[in-house]
């Protein structure tokens, strides 16, 4: 290569007077055939398979249509549609050394050409000279060939199946591969061709495993997903979850039809009936009347928890009806023998649960409240019987914020004896057995102990929502018990510095801080929210544990910032607002009272009227005033009207006066307050046009930006409009 050798150019590609031949396509099915895996490891496994799919795939540029997974207790697979055979080809390229490195004085290569070319697996000719911003440097660029799909995929299967992880993994066998359950088979077909992968110890071939019951012993040959699917079904195998999830809804369906009953629904339960069968069968058994005297919450947990059965309701009363839905993973001609079996086992639950309930009566919760002392609520943070005497406290505080007919002594009083008995029913044989069932079985026996209606209700509601979405508490006692359990919970771990970090969360702090945002706002509950976490720090802080470093206001401010995020997490979600309207809503709003109600309202607001034309020019004018006075220094005295020079600024003071008095703020009339703002437009846009802040006269300079300060605070009355972002702003 001499040295004014010019760059290489890619040659045109031949003319044959054909179209290139389309790149070829095929099947590719992987199942994984292991014993039956907990139903609820399935799912996941399913998820990752398919993500971890396309993203090797995707890698090895092996292009294809679709990918979709199968599942059962017994396997896992996957099939991939319309996979290339054969890897897109690609061309590399790598930048070496410049060009005036490379070449001696003479033009002849030097080491740092040599040794880049041969480090590239390349001749010297053939570097190709570019220009760069940096000078001209030498580049190999060289085509890498695209291998057969089925060489790749012999590598890259046993990765995918290594890939796979779950909550608790095994080992059995010399392979020493780590699976929830013993991998017993695999198959592996592309294009109808065994791929003979190894994996946990095993060679993949062409025949898989139908039923343990209903299927064959030698079990079936597949060439493709449709043979795969139908032998399977030949052999008692629903292999697809959404076909078996329709075949168990309709025929609970058809069970509701015949018998005039109504379903219990409980996703949950649907998916555990899903993934615990292969050739799902559903049935409706009985149980003995007598056991309905028993809270139907219990029966329901029993059935659920200890057999996986569905509860039925009465249409018309809409109570707990003696029988009960079992999916069977087995269908014979007579299903009296499973029936009898489910009732047989469910009978003796049934047994056990009345028992522990008729035990649990025999003492009286406030008998139990002792002792929680003996019960730890955290090593940083004292036991259960602390937490539930702060939250006597607490509830007293929280209950005349939340409601100011709270006040009087009754509801005050209800609230307290609620918080006082709250945490008694942990100590009780049935939420020993079922933990779910906590606060449920206080209430319960709250009632039975004598306490008032308003007092168990609230003891049953402490621990809602439950979950993300789940039912709020809907009393008055409920709404102030479930509030200052989470306040307390969360103000007492971030007391001792035991905060959320990165996803981590071990005492679900975000949860009940996602709970206290929800009761508060789809409640409509007006409280000061940093009131109640100010009271909730100092009752903490009184029980003695050792807090982190940090004044009180340093304090207050984490707490209230984390809840914050919930806010903003909430203000997507629910109501699809923008980032930065949140934000000029909420940067302002930690030093005042914190009613979420409130500023919520004002978000709404500002995203209705960011919608009219004027709008964006408005925050451009006060984004201007903004920035001037908060760059500038001056004697922030109040505006003199005898100083004003031009009619812009006259004009502009009393329209910001006009604009005040008019100003629906206090009545929270947040779109007629921001309509006010908006009418400000043309007296900003006329002062800026007329008047030079910046004037010589210090004294009129000095005026000038007071004015520009009070149309700043009046804009800041409402939000933080230097947030907003707009075009030109």
């Amino acid at each position: 290569m001499s040295k004014t050798q010019k760059p290489r150019r890619p040659a045109p590609p031949a003319k044959t007077g054909k179209r290139p031949s389309p790149v070829t396509a095929a099947e590719l099915l992987l199942e994984i055939g292991v014993e039956e895996l907990p139903y609820q490891f399935i799912a996941p496994a399913l998820a990752a398979l398919k993500d971890s799919a396309e993203q090797l795939l995707n890698d090895q540029r092996l292009a294809f249509r679709s990918v979709r997974t199968l599942g059962t207790p017994r396997r896992l697979t996957l099939v991939v549609e319309g996979l290339a055979t054969q890897q897109t080809s690609m061309i590399k390229e790598a930048m070496g050394p410049s060009k005036a490195v490379a070449f001696d004085p003479a033009g002849q290569p030097t080491r740092a050409a040599t040794g880049f070319a041969a480090g590239q697996g390349v001749s010297v000719q053939d570097l190709e000279i570019r220009r760069t911003p940096k000078g001209e440097y030498l580049f190999a660029v060289k085509q890498e060939q695209g291998q057969p799909a089925n060489v790749v995929l012999k590598e890259l299967l046993p990765q995918l199946i290594a890939k796979l992880s779950f909550p608790k993994a095994m080992k059995w066998n010399q392979a020493g591969v780590r699976f929830a359950r013993p991998v017993r088979w695999l198959v592996a077909l592309f294009g109808g061709v065994t791929l003979p992968i190894a994996a946990a110890g095993i060679i993949a071939g062409n025949r898989t495993q139908g039923h343990r019951v209903l299927g064959s012993a030698k079990g079936i040959e597949v060439r493709d997903s449709e043979s795969y699917l139908k032998g399977l079904e030949r052999q008692g195998v629903i292999a697809d979850p959404q076909h078996r999830q329709r075949v168990i809804e309709d025929q609970i369906a058809e069970i509701c039809k015949k018998t005039g009953f109504r379903l219990h629904l409980d996703a949950d339960l649907l998916d555990q009936a899903v993934y615990t069968t292969e050739c799902p069968h559903a049935i409706i058994g009985s149980f003995k009347p007598g056991y309905l005297e028993v809270p139907q919450e219990i029966l329901m947990t029993s059935m659920k928890e200890h057999q996986g059965f569905f509860s039925l309701i009465n249409n018309d009363t809409g109570k707990l009806v003696a029988h009960f839905i079992a999916v069977a993973n087995n269908q014979v001609k007579d299903m009296t023998l499973i029936r009898e079996g489910n009732e047989r086992v469910l009978a003796a639950r049934l047994a056990d649960a009345k028992f522990f309930f008729d035990e649990d009566r025999k003492v009286r919760l406030e008998d139990r409240v002792k002792k929680l002392a003996g019960v730890t609520f955290h090593k940083q943070l004292g036991t259960v019987a602390q937490k539930q005497e702060r939250l006597e406290k607490l509830v007293t505080i929280v209950a005349p914020l939340l409601n100011p007919d709270a006040k009087n002594n009754e509801t005050i009083n209800q609230c307290r004896r609620a918080a006082k008995l709250c945490k008694a029913d942990l100590l009780t044989g049935m939420v020993g057995e079922f933990p779910e069932l906590q606060g449920i079985m206080g209430g319960e026996y709250a009632k039975h102990d004598g306490e008032s209606e308003a007092v168990s209700q609230a003891i049953r509601e402490q621990y809602l929502p439950r979950s993300i979405e789940g039912e709020l508490p809907r009393t008055i006692g409920g709404q102030v018990l479930s509030l200052a359990d989470r306040l307390d919970s969360v103000v007492a771990f971030f007391h001792v510095g035991l905060v959320p970090t990165g996803s981590e969360d071990p005492f679900a702090l975000r949860r009940n801080a996602t709970a206290i945002v929800r009761i508060i706002l789809e409640s409509g509950l007006r409280l000061d929210l940093g009131e109640c976490i100010r009271y909730a720090r100092t009752i903490v802080s009184k029980d003695g544990f050792k807090g982190v470093a940090g004044s009180e206001q340093e304090g207050n401010r984490r707490i209230v910032e984390f809840i914050f995020e919930r806010v903003r997490h909430y203000a997507k979600l629910v109501h699809a607002l923008r980032d930065d309207v949140i934000e000029a809503v909420l940067k302002p709003a930690h030093d005042k009272a914190l009613d979420l109600v409130d500023l919520v309202l004002r978000m709404k607001a500002l995203e209705s009227v960011r919608t009219k034309p004027e709008f964006d020019p408005l925050i451009v004018g006060f984004k201007r005033a903004h920035r001037l006075v908060e760059k500038e220094q001056w004697d922030r005295k109040p505006v003199d009207e005898a100083r004003f020079e031009h009619t812009a600024e006259s004009a502009l003071y009393q329209a910001m006066k006009r604009e005040k008095t008019l100003s629906a703020m206090s009545q929270e009339d947040y779109g007629q307050a921001l309509d006010a703002l908006v009418r400000l437009k043309p007296a900003i846009d006329a002062f800026f046009t007329a008047v030079m802040v910046n004037a010589d006269n210090p004294a009129v300079r000095s005026n000038r930006l007071s004015l520009l300060q009070e149309v700043d605070d009046f804009f800041n009355s409402f939000a933080d409009f230097s947030q907003i972002v707009v075009q030109g702003g």
